[in-house]
């Protein structure tokens, strides 16, 4: 199946560039060149675009907003490409959503794992085979359904990025396991990871704040200082 993706970037020569590549790679390339139409496109069709690449720097709406925005309706995966020096932008993307980045300028090896890490990440987490993986979980009043993507909490849904589910589930599913921020970045990020670790504090943050009552004192996540992070027993 070919795999369609949006490639949001008002620069035409990049847009150009970023196609060939895709296309070479095998896969259907959409352009929207400003955000307004980069919503609009991911809204009216949101079975079709599989992945998305945004640029940050776009017209009428930024790539925050465009981020911001998408994540109100969808947790199709979104890859964002930011400078190489701008470390608060990379922040802040996933900060609002982001499922990962790719600094400027950067080769096409690269950019074609990050895009294909992303894509296999989520069919694996959509389509596994694995009875066991379907099964739901339950602890102290959070539900999680991994053959839905949907997760609970006393009956009220909370709404996760396609990252933020996929770090969830493989936390719940080794209750009392500690793991370093790199075992994450490998296990859960699914390939050689070429971010920081500080991609892994910024998606257990926005847990938190989704999941706990008081994200200040976790009752789900919990840090072990110089080691880690692990999901409670209960």
């Amino acid at each position: 199946m070919m795999h369609h993706i949006l490639v949001v970037d008002d620069e035409e020569p990049i847009a150009d560039i970023l196609r060939f590549q895709l296309e070479k790679a095998g896969y259907r390339v959409t352009v929207a060149e400003d955000g307004e139409v980069a919503v609009q496109l991911i809204e009216n069709q949101a079975q079709a675009i599989e992945l998305v690449l945004l640029d940050l720097m776009l017209p009428k709406k930024d790539g925050f907003e465009v981020c911001k925005e998408v994540r109100q309706f969808s947790n199709i995966p979104i890859i964002m490409l930011t400078a190489r020096d701008a470390e608060l932008d990379k922040v802040l993307g996933l900060e609002l959503g982001a499922d990962d980045y790719v600094t400027k300028p950067f080769s096409a090896r690269e950019l074609l794992a990050r895009v294909k890490a992303n894509l296999r990440r989520q069919i694996s987490v959509q389509d596994d085979g694995d009875v066991s993986r379907k099964e739901q979980l339950s602890f102290n009043g959070l539900m999680i359904d991994p053959k839905t993507m949907q997760v609970f909490r006393d009956g009220i849904e909370i709404v996760l990025t396609h990252r933020e589910f996929e770090l969830l589930l493989y936390m719940a599913r080794h209750p009392g396991v500690v793991y370093s921020r790199e075992q994450l970045l490998q296990d859960v990020w699914g390939y050689d990871y070429l971010g920081d670790e500080r991609t892994v504090d910024v998606t257990v943050r926005r847990l938190r704040e989704k999941l706990e009552q008081d994200p200040s004192n976790p009752v789900f996540i919990l840090t072990r200082r110089g080691a880690g992070y692990l999901f409670r027993r209960t």
